[in-house]
């Protein structure tokens, strides 16, 4: 696969994730592509794209994962 695809492949991925209705799969598909952008920004040796990108990726995990309640 070449860089430019992989790019392309985290746009379409990402742009796919609105058709999710539910919002733990849309944040789950948000964190997929945003690891496809974080590898792409590896390829092409940009820092800030890598950088914003994992923290996407880490917002949208910790944000798709069902909330515990306090035990009383």
């Amino acid at each position: 696969m070449t860089i430019e695809a992989l790019g392309w492949l985290a746009t379409a991925v990402f742009a796919s994730s609105y058709l999710f209705r539910g919002p733990s799969a849309l944040r789950r598909i948000q964190a997929g592509a945003a690891c496809l952008w974080v590898a792409y920004g590896l390829a092409i040796h940009a820092l800030p794209v890598v950088a914003a990108n994992a923290i996407v990726a880490a917002a949208a995990l910790w944000s798709s994962m069902p909330k515990r309640r306090p035990e009383a």
